[in-house]
């Protein structure tokens, strides 16, 4: 089920959010804003492509 739905949501970021690869925007001069639509495009096409055994990344401290 949940599969089903992160599909759904990549497929409508696809089309709603815009795509900075494709502008070339410098990571280390992008906004807030521009950094928190890429980190939800992530989290939402990981999801999408892995289903419920989606990868995590613990950061060592």
């Amino acid at each position: 089920m949940g599969t089903i739905i992160f599909n759904l949501l990549a497929k409508i970021n696809k089309v709603i959010l815009p795509s900075y690869t494709k502008q070339g925007l410098d990571l280390a001069k992008a906004s807030k804003f521009q950094l928190a639509i890429i980190g939800w495009r992530y989290f939402v096409t990981t999801r999408a492509l892995s289903g419920k055994n989606h990868n995590r990344i613990y950061w060592a401290k």
